[in-house]
């Protein structure tokens, strides 16, 4: 029996949809980061908001809340540095049942080494308790991103051009993205097992991306960035495409860590499916002119030449 995100209870073309139908009315929605312009001065502010998903449900079951914080940071700082932006300010929202002080603190205390890792200001959160609403040691997490980009200096995608080259900067793990993927195709004693590899901490890209912006001229040499996450491989990058570009990526151009492999295997998960689900050892993907390829990927420690973009209607494909 196969096993895919949607039969696990997702349902990512219905999310499209929603996007779809708001961007009718909010034409500008949709990106990495939404651009907010500084009147009378040279910057934007760019803004992100994201959760953890249930990766949550690991924390929960292995009763260790110390680390979810940086993936609740990574989630939004990871996307807002795909614009370009220096990560200012993050706020958090938790959400419980009944509030648990030491879990918390454990908590929040991941949020600061998130923020800490990003060289970004936790400035402040808010607390809510909702009895009835929340299982006894269970909660919600949710968090803001502010961070600032000069006009003019944005990274949009709108520059990427066919004989462009794709590179792909390794993941912790599967970051915060496929867990209920990952849920229904292990068992608890299974998710305990491998938890080492399941509950590592999303990895946060800030420095390598914003010194690769800054010694390497910016959009002169970056065309586009892509976090991989919901969505994955297909949905994430081609956001960034221009109408006239397709990206062609090579599954055999880097290693497939283990624990990704195990769930395409145990689930029996499409080949598609589980690179729209899982990033598959690649969590983040710069686009790159070709003369610079090669020096880039030798800044950017670990990450592989994935791909290229060809001429063609805008779409990825994965070979």
């Amino acid at each position: 029996m196969q096993i895919t995100y949607k039969q696990s209870g997702v349902n990512i073309d219905a999310g499209n949809e929603l996007v779809k139908r708001i961007k009718k009315k909010l034409p500008k929605i949709g990106g990495f980061g939404g651009l907010f312009p500084l009147e009378k001065t040279k910057y934007n502010l760019v803004s992100s908001t994201d959760g953890v998903g249930t990766k949550l449900k690991i924390a929960f079951l292995l009763n260790k809340h110390n680390t979810v914080g940086i993936d609740l940071v990574a989630m939004n700082v990871n996307d807002i540095i795909c614009v370009g932006a220096k990560p200012l300010f993050f706020l958090d929202y938790f959400a419980c049942g009944k509030l648990d002080v030491n879990l918390s603190e454990q908590v929040i205390l991941g949020i600061k080494k998130g923020c800490d890792i990003s060289a970004c200001a936790l400035i402040g959160g808010e607390t809510a308790e909702m009895p009835g609403f929340y299982k006894d040691g269970e909660y919600d997490l949710a968090g803001f991103c502010v961070g600032v980009v000069e006009k003019g200096k944005e990274i949009s995608g709108k520059n990427i051009k066919p004989g462009d080259v794709l590179l792909g900067m390794p993941s912790s793990g599967p970051h915060s993205n496929g867990y209920s993927l990952i849920r229904k195709v292990f068992s608890e004693a299974e998710l305990k097992k491998h938890s080492k590899a399941l509950f590592a901490p999303t990895k946060i890209y800030v420095k390598e991306i914003l010194g690769l912006l800054s010694k390497f001229g910016g959009a002169k040499t970056v065309s586009g960035i892509a976090h991989i996450t919901g969505g994955s491989f297909y949905d994430k990058i081609e956001r960034i495409l221009p109408q006239n570009c397709k990206v062609v990526i090579d599954k055999k151009s880097w290693k497939v860590p283990a624990i990704f492999k195990l769930v395409e295997q145990k689930g029996n998960v499409p080949q598609k499916d589980i690179y729209r689900t899982l990033n598959m050892g690649i969590g983040m993907v710069v686009i790159v002119k070709a003369d610079k390829a090669a020096q880039v990927c030798k800044y950017l420690k670990g990450s592989k030449i994935i791909g290229k973009v060809v001429s063609g209607k805008k779409s990825v494909e994965l070979l």
